[in-house]
């Protein structure tokens, strides 16, 4: 074993410019103190680093000891075309496959390579990170995903096999029916969390709080052990 793998990360904030998939992408990358793991975040349009709930959440998981990449899985461009055209939003497999290159950069970069990798998908982009863990099964511990599309990502399901929690809101019936079918395909440990009264976008008074509370507790769980790599 590498002996960096016995060193605790040592306080990281910092903006990161990846090249990976022949593209530029741009992140946000935050590692507490004694960190030993990371969760990347995959959001449906691509963008998180300046989604709120994306920002609130990461902000939970990081208050748990546990380090976040925000990164965008689109460059500008094609954020502008999106805008316009909605080609890339719900495109899973590209976001999958940026988010394979972002794990490999993450795998290699000094900073982070002997960090323990998790993912955080919302939308499609839940989708993408099961697609991507799917892919990775030795550099994936831990999947949550939010509202996630699961039909996107129907024949990959099978072949999942880290930790994966799935939270939806109550009121949010075709994210339920999703979910739920998408559930009975995984056999890996799996669990299916329906938040009260809360929509697709956990909007609700304390919704957000409390899907931030069961994606950090999940993490806690699975991504606070040595690392997978040696």
């Amino acid at each position: 074993m590498n002996a960096i793998q016995n060193q605790p990360a040592r306080v990281i904030n910092k903006c990161v410019r990846m090249h990976v998939d022949g593209v530029f992408l741009l992140g946000d990358l935050q590692i507490p103190e004694e960190s030993t793991a990371l969760v990347i975040f995959a959001y449906g349009s691509g963008r998180s680093r300046n989604n709120p709930r994306s920002l609130h959440t990461a902000r939970v998981i990081r208050e748990k000891g546990i380090g976040t990449l925000l990164c965008d899985l689109l460059t500008e461009e094609e954020e502008m075309d999106d805008e316009a055209s909605e080609n890339f939003r719900n495109d899973a497999a590209l976001l999958a496959r940026r988010l394979i290159a972002v794990t490999q950069w993450v795998a290699n970069d000094p900073d982070t390579c002997d960090l323990r990798i998790g993912y955080f998908g919302a939308c499609a982009g839940g989708a993408s990170v099961l697609l991507a863990a799917a892919s990775m099964p030795d550099h994936v511990a831990a999947v949550v995903c939010r509202g996630g599309r699961m039909d996107l990502a129907t024949t990959s399901l099978p072949r999942v096999t880290c930790p994966t929690l799935m939270i939806v809101g109550e009121n949010d019936v075709e994210g339920l029916t999703t979910n739920r079918d998408a559930l009975s395909h995984l056999t890996c440990k799996k669990e299916l969390k329906v938040v009260s009264g809360a929509s697709h976008l956990f909007g609700e008074p304390c919704k957000l709080e409390e899907m931030a509370r069961l994606s950090a507790d999940w993490f806690c769980q699975h991504l606070k052990a040595p690392p997978l790599r040696t």
